[in-house]
């Protein structure tokens, strides 16, 4: 049973954390032409495009790719509640909805934790990989007004640094 929900997790979360990334590239204007984009285009067209004809997007935001994103969390919360034994109904679609909300947040959370590290590690690494200008994207509006409040101390950028960290705080709260 254990290995059945292993892989189910995985799946989903996979699903999820894709989904999640199309909403935030798009929300940061990041363009989908490199092969990160394309991947995450194709992995996710199968259901935010049937969804865009219900759900338009609205003031810039794709809510086809969010809703896409609870939906998947929203059935991993129904599978572990279903597991478990907690009888159907409406007390069980609150607690689901309240799963799904609280997963989407810490997986976006999770996202950007990893975006701002690769970000930081191919700058000193490699910065002109193809994958930097799109984490310098992803990452601009959170690490843009922590390099206003935080200067560079002998040409090193500390805002990586102290947007890790807030993050883990607010992770804490999660």
């Amino acid at each position: 049973m254990q290995a059945l929900f292993f892989l189910i997790n995985a799946v989903v979360s996979f699903f999820s954390i894709l989904f999640l990334l199309r909403f935030l590239m798009q929300l940061a204007r990041v363009s989908f032409a490199g092969q990160i984009g394309d991947f995450v285009v194709r992995l996710t067209n199968w259901a935010v495009k049937p969804l865009r004809r219900v759900i338009p997007g609205l003031a810039g935001i794709d809510w086809a790719c969010l809703l896409a994103a609870l939906a998947t969390q929203a059935l991993l919360a129904g599978l572990i509640l279903a597991i478990s034994g907690l009888p159907p109904g409406g007390e069980a679609s609150l607690i689901i909805l309240k799963f799904a909300v609280f997963g989407l947040l810490r997986l976006t959370v999770y996202i950007l934790i990893g975006a701002v590290i690769l970000q930081a590690l191919l700058s000193w690494i490699n910065p002109y990989s193809p994958l930097a200008p799109l984490l310098h994207q992803l990452t601009r509006p959170l690490l843009d007004p922590i390099r206003r409040v935080v200067p560079s101390i002998s040409g090193i950028d500390l805002s990586p640094l102290v947007a890790i960290l807030l993050l883990q705080v607010v992770l804490i709260y999660l």
